[in-house]
């Protein structure tokens, strides 16, 4: 009798391997290889070819990919100029935040012209068609199916009845040669896989919806992530109107490239000109405030930096971050205490970067650094005053890149003064080494 051949597979990464083992030799993740059935072990090795074809390196790729214009601008730059023929986009974010509104606007305005099918296996014909009505995205050339069947879409896909295909989601497809449930790792690798080939062999551009964990990132296997040409990330506050598009992965373009969006009555708008879009309620005489000209991408985007400073009972006392990175925070705090003596160890510490905006970025360490100064001071930091630099551990200043585009762009918007590290001296730029020198430089010594 012939023995049955075993199959395992890292539910991670989608590596395989011939028994099963503690760790993944493909990602390195413990516990994660489980046996695969006769149908996924196929699936697994439904790409392997029986030879392997070798070309010049100097030889001739034919033309560029053709694109097709998604009607907003915004998604266009993120892409790189529009959805590529036969690449298939990955968009993810957490619900609520406006993925289904930017497709369903996207569909319609590309439906004016071109053949768009909207695959929801989320919600029913009738409720996209109301939320179509709703934005005003109705178009004559714009069909919905409702289906979680990977292989009728995949069929639909092969057909080359549509331009574009958009699915939403895939965590909520099945494949019916795979025994497990709607969303586990090898249903979301099984139905991703089909999808992927059949848009690559019929040149029909696919938008594939993806949900988020707690942690933030795609659900499912991280193959789902390398099935993909482009993985795009929309996130934002949904307490906040303003919605951001970047890539994290594009091999169609570049992932430097970011997307600014409005939530508004009637859907997504495009923010084409971001300039003081986090200042439009600033009070320039409020303490506890500074400017960074913080860069997002290709874009430079002024964000106000506001932090509070208060005396507390408690022996702990309390440390809140928002929109910046708390690592940062925390170390800055410390430099302030032991290299300048500001006593911050009794005393409650709030610290946000305004109108949700995140700032990661070491640049914006002296913009902390002067807010907090400021809230303890009770003293306002000028309002023709932005601030950039990374902070040591000693206190000392270290420039920060891309010094030309921050500075036209603060001058744009009428700030005059522009503290920080480096060399020479331009139009505004105060230069300082250290944190102490640029407070002596904003703040009278008392």
């Amino acid at each position: 009798m012939a023995k049955k051949s075993v199959t395992f597979g890292c539910s991670t990464c989608g590596a395989t391997a011939v028994k099963w083992t503690g760790r993944c030799s493909g990602c390195g993740a413990f516990n994660t290889m489980v046996e695969l059935k006769a149908a996924e072990t196929r699936l697994a090795r439904a790409s392997d070819a029986p030879g392997l074809t070798i070309e010049a390196a100097d030889g001739d790729d034919g033309p560029d990919v053709p694109r097709l214009p998604s009607g907003m601008h915004e998604l266009d730059r993120v892409l790189g100029g529009g959805l590529p023929r036969g690449g298939v986009v990955l968009i993810g974010g957490e619900p609520g935040i406006g993925k289904s509104t930017l497709l369903a606007q996207v569909c319609g305005a590309i439906g004016k012209t071109t053949s768009v099918l909207y695959v929801s296996a989320e919600e029913s014909t009738a409720q996209v068609r109301q939320r179509l009505v709703r934005l005003g995205a109705v178009a004559p050339q714009l069909s919905l199916a409702h289906e979680s069947d990977a292989q009728a879409i995949a069929g639909v896909i092969a057909a080359r009845s549509h331009a574009v295909v958009v699915v939403d989601s895939i965590q909520l497809l099945a494949h019916s040669e795979l025994p497990a449930e709607a969303g586990s790792p090898s249903q979301v690798r099984g139905c991703a896989s089909i999808l992927v080939d059949a848009a690559k062999r019929s040149g029909t551009a696919l938008v594939i919806v993806g949900h988020v964990t707690k942690d933030g990132g795609l659900a499912g296997p991280r193959l789902l992530e390398h099935l993909v040409d482009t993985v795009l990330a929309f996130e934002g506050d949904r307490y906040q109107d303003l919605r951001v598009l970047r890539a994290v992965k594009n091999r169609f373009g570049s992932t430097d490239e970011v997307g600014l969006f409005r939530m508004g009555e009637k859907g997504l708008e495009e923010v084409s000109d971001p300039t003081g879009i986090y200042l439009t309620d600033r009070d320039p005489a409020a303490t506890g405030s500074c400017v960074v000209p913080a860069l997002d991408g290709n874009r430079c985007l002024m964000v106000e930096v506001q932090a509070l400073v208060n005396t507390t009972d408690f022996p702990q006392p309390q440390r809140r971050v928002s929109g910046l990175d708390p690592n940062r925070v925390a170390m800055v705090l410390a430099v302030l205490s032991r290299r300048l003596g500001i006593p911050l160890g009794g005393c409650d510490v709030f610290a946000n970067a305004t109108g949700g905006a995140r700032v990661i970025e070491p640049a914006a360490d002296l913009a902390i650094a002067l807010a907090v100064i400021s809230a303890w001071k009770d003293i306002p930091v000028p309002p023709d005053v932005v601030a950039l630099g990374e902070i040591g551990l000693g206190g000392e200043l270290r420039p920060a890149t891309r010094y030309a585009a921050r500075a036209t762009e603060s001058r744009r918007l009428g700030f005059k003064r522009l503290i920080g590290p480096g060399e020479g001296r331009g139009r505004g730029r105060v230069v300082c080494a250290s944190v102490s020198e640029a407070a002596d430089s904003i703040f009278p010594r008392t």
